[in-house]
């Protein structure tokens, strides 16, 4: 039987910023506008493969996603060692524009999810005319802590008597819609069990605290400037559609879809039902790269 060859192209960049030097991995396929995909806490690229094989979105895009350092295939910066892992906005946000300008992209579409989904919001308060859009996946001003309510689960991955890995997984099962299908549901949770040592730990501290937008934080200088798109599963209790709302009520201008049947990692989780919703939105992109200049 002759193989199926996926139109993904994976390739290492070397780059220097913050005076360290990285080798980080990326994957791009398809032709047209820049788009940036950026994964989740403690994960890496992989959970964008419904996007980067679909042939209608790589007709008009050229869709990237890369593993940021010490994820997925991405090595960390020398000298890692020494230190514990903590990601903040202003580390997430030079990390993107290394990679964006590493790779010549001129406004690009940056699109995120969870974690990801917060830092396009710092985005595009401080770079909108960066940018062409973003779109927010699982997006919120801030996030909610813990299912029970009273104890901060994440805390038991840096237990030693615990599998960080298996404890990832198993929290993040119950942030995943019971329709999505089960081999994708799986392969979601096996990219946790895969993630380095205090690495979901350390892209935590961001989501939860470091990252924070609420209490008057999230201010758009020009709403117009970056087109914000936000996409929020009804399956999802760390960043539910009632969080995203609150961004909406900040930013007028945001346009907002309910997702059904997805949860906290549509993309991946369930990847041809996030098409559905996530085609229009890209049409519509394309719409206003090609709308008159008005006179």
């Amino acid at each position: 039987m002759k193989a199926q060859i996926e139109p993904i192209i994976g390739h290492y960049m070397r780059i220097d910023f913050r005076g360290k030097p990285h080798r980080i991995y990326y994957e791009e396929s398809g032709q047209g506008i820049p788009l940036i995909c950026l994964h989740t806490a403690g994960t890496d690229t992989r959970q964008y493969r419904g996007v980067q094989n679909d042939p209608e979105v790589l007709s008009k895009f050229r869709v990237i996603a890369f593993d940021m350092p010490w994820h997925g295939k991405s090595s960390p910066p020398p000298g890692f060692e020494k230190e514990f892992y903590s990601l903040d906005a202003d580390l997430y946000m030079d990390t993107i524009w290394a990679v964006a300008d590493g790779l010549g992209l001129e406004k690009p579409v940056i699109m995120g999810c969870s974690m990801g989904g917060r830092v396009v919001l710092h985005l595009a308060m401080k770079y909108p005319k960066k940018m062409r859009a973003v779109i927010g996946l699982q997006s919120g001003l801030g996030a909610v802590l813990s299912l029970s309510g009273i104890v901060d689960e994440s805390e038991y991955m840096d237990r030693s008597d615990v599998n960080h890995g298996e404890a990832g997984a198993a929290l993040n099962r119950s942030l995943i819609a019971p329709q999505s299908p089960i081999e994708d549901t799986w392969e979601t949770l096996w990219h946790y069990m895969q993630s380095g040592v205090g690495v979901f730990k350390g892209d935590l501290d961001y989501y939860f605290a470091k990252g924070d937008l609420r209490n008057g934080l999230f201010k758009m200088q020009d709403p117009k400037a970056c087109p914000m798109y936000l996409l929020t599963g009804e399956y999802d209790w760390s960043a539910s559609p009632e969080i995203t709302q609150e961004i909406l009520r900040a930013n007028p201008e945001a346009k907002f879809q309910y997702m059904k049947e997805l949860g906290h990692f549509p993309m991946s989780e369930n990847p041809q039902r996030f098409l559905e919703y996530l085609r229009p939105v890209l049409k519509e992109i394309v719409a206003n790269e090609n709308a008159p200049a008005p006179a």
